[in-house]
């Protein structure tokens, strides 16, 4: 062990630790690979160094490591979870799973474990069991959805009958969640709560102010202060395990009406587009979102390729990282950028309702174009892809009529090859649209 090691051997550990945590990755392996020079026997230092050659996708590397700690120290909980990110990765899921469990079997209350064969077992389409593990988020008293439990003055809602009751639906998640499980709001009314109000962000609130199972729309700091008045509080992502979804259950997308006059607003600059397929484009992502780096294109001249199909007319969807790039486009991708105007996602939709197509990362504005019926396609990285697409399929339950998903490959670099393969089905998707012209 670590601790009955030499002083130098453990301080490089600690310091290979930090290193680790603060991204520079090429001094932590340095050090990693000392203190196993120093203690090749140190189970701890091929965890943490197989864990960390995982990040570096050095994969074959970092299963060798993360084996040698099992076999140094079959206990040890922590391998067990990273064998079990790292199988995940390289999609060996049945090892994975294995490896989940044991971890929970060594530490029952190992958190990161439960939330990783939660996602998992959702991954492979097994909801059961993992809508009921996904609870184990409100398990983190500093993470969101744990202080949501101190914060609002009413009891969370467990599935309890709903007849007769208030309900306050709060936002714990992102855009693109809320926009996702939005369809259960009409089932939360549907099961009797005399009154739905929605407790979430301003840039949701004129989308969803009309929208079907919802009786109020407010902002956070005035769902928390009205909380006590309530009966239940709940989370939309909590939903899908109270009504007991399957993938064979999903509700239908909430099927969201943008308001007439921003479409009558947005739609003379779009218009002018004329005799073309318009097509939204979104290449960048959330830049606080922990997978960000591998979601997001590197920039916009990344899809110049789509360029290539004639009868396109693309249009940029993106707001906040990469807006900039929307605005001086390359000469050769000519890009109606609309501004600084589009304020929300209620602009979002009325310009979504003008296109004929969105091609997006996974971001927010894949679950608006679904949910308001357009032909969607979701480019998705082959690395910690989000669980809600599900594994090696290029289409999505949860929005079964108009999504299609391109995913990066074993062995793709960068996006270049996604794109490729975008290419033939646009100019199919233009030649159908053609025809109905």
């Amino acid at each position: 062990m670590l601790a009955k090691s030499p002083d130098t051997a453990e301080a490089r550990f600690h310091l290979a630790s930090i290193l680790f945590r603060e991204h520079r990755f090429g001094d932590a392996e340095a050090e990693y690979r000392h203190v196993l020079r120093i203690m090749p026997a140190a189970a701890e230092a091929h965890n943490n160094l197989g864990n960390l050659l995982e990040v570096l996708d050095r994969f074959s590397e970092a299963e060798s490591h993360i084996r040698i700690a099992l076999c140094l120290n079959p206990d040890l909980a922590e391998a067990h979870y990273n064998l079990a990110s790292l199988m995940r990765q390289v999609r060996r899921l049945d090892e994975s799973e294995s490896a989940y469990r044991r971890a929970l079997v060594l530490r029952p209350g190992y958190r990161d474990a439960s939330l990783g064969l939660s996602t998992l077992l959702m991954s492979m389409g097994r909801f059961d069991e993992g809508w009921e593990r996904y609870e184990s988020r409100y398990d983190y008293p500093l993470f969101v959805h744990g202080q949501s439990k101190t914060m609002l003055g009413c009891q969370q809602w467990q599935g309890e009958p709903l007849a007769g009751k208030s309900l306050l639906v709060w936002q714990e998640d992102g855009l693109g969640d809320m926009v996702q499980f939005a369809r259960y709001l009409p089932v939360l009314k549907a099961a009797g709560a005399r009154h739905v109000a929605l407790g979430c962000v301003n840039a949701l609130h004129r989308l969803l102010a009309n929208g079907s199972g919802v009786d109020a729309v407010l902002d956070h700091a005035t769902a928390q202060a009205q909380s006590a008045s309530f009966d239940y509080w709940t989370s939309l992502v909590s939903a899908p395990l109270h009504f007991r979804t399957t993938v064979e259950s999903i509700p239908e997308p909430l099927r969201l009406r943008p308001d007439q006059a921003l479409i009558d607003q947005w739609r003379p600059p779009i218009a002018a587009l004329r005799g073309a397929v318009r097509i939204g484009l979104v290449w960048k992502g959330n830049p606080k979102h922990h997978n960000d780096a591998n979601r997001s294109l590197p920039s916009v001249a990344t899809l110049a390729p789509l360029w290539s199909v004639p009868g396109a007319r693309f249009v940029s969807l993106q707001k906040g990282q990469g807006e900039e790039e929307a605005a001086h486009a390359p000469e050769n991708q000519p890009l109606l950028h609309l501004g600084s105007a589009v304020t929300d996602l209620a602009d979002s939709a009325a310009v979504i309702a003008e296109l004929d197509l969105v091609i997006c990362v996974d971001t927010s504005i894949a679950h608006l174009a679904a949910s308001l019926g357009k032909p969607c396609w979701v480019l998705l990285p082959a690395r910690d892809v989000d669980w809600r697409w599900m594994n090696d399929r290029d289409d999505s339950p949860w929005y079964p009529q108009n999504v299609r998903l391109f995913r990066q490959r074993s062995g793709d670099r960068g996006w270049a090859r996604v794109i490729e393969r975008i290419v033939p089905s646009l100019a199919k998707f233009l030649g159908a649209a053609s025809l109905l012209d």
